[in-house]
């Protein structure tokens, strides 16, 4: 079974690129001295700094085996083949929760790139699905898990502008 792509922005791509450096050639440095220094202090079966040290280089190493298979089955999206009047991937939108008058911005991404916190959802999730397509002004219905639906309105779609 072939793997399933991991769509990414540029941007994306860059910060996992930059991520994946720092962690070769930084932290596991980093570590490496904190184990060296751990061990010089004599007893490892009671060395706290010793454990502490390997957990790190542990999760180093599998951050690092995560990020290189992400990027084996990357697929860098081109956010300048989408059509601007529409959303696509790598798009920024203002929408409006038309029951709450609130706006809310959200930039539509990959699912590996996906972090709510900083305003970015995946183009898989429910409003990732509904808003891909859709035009300036359009009107939108999301289900949300419990069964309820939320309408938004479109108030703005702005492109990122890549440089690759």
């Amino acid at each position: 079974m072939a793997e399933k792509k991991n769509i990414l922005t540029y941007e994306g791509l860059k910060a996992l690129e930059d991520e994946l450096q720092d962690l070769k050639f930084n932290k596991r440095k980093e570590v490496a001295a904190k184990i060296k220094e751990a061990r010089e202090q004599g007893d490892l079966s009671e060395n706290a700094e010793y454990d502490a040290a390997k957990d790190e280089q542990r999760d180093i190493e599998l951050r690092i085996e995560e990020i290189d298979k992400i990027l084996k089955n990357a697929e860098v999206i081109d956010e300048d083949d989408f059509d601007e009047d529409s959303i696509g991937i790598g798009s920024t939108v203002i929408l409006k929760d038309i029951e709450f008058d609130e706006e809310m911005e959200y930039k539509i991404v990959g699912s590996t790139e996906a972090d709510c916190l900083n305003g970015k959802i995946s183009n898989e999730s429910p409003v990732g699905v509904a808003l891909l397509g859709a035009k300036l002004g359009d009107k939108i219905e999301v289900e949300t898990p419990n069964g309820e639906m939320v309408q938004y309105e479109i108030l703005s779609i702005q492109r990122t502008q890549t440089t690759a």
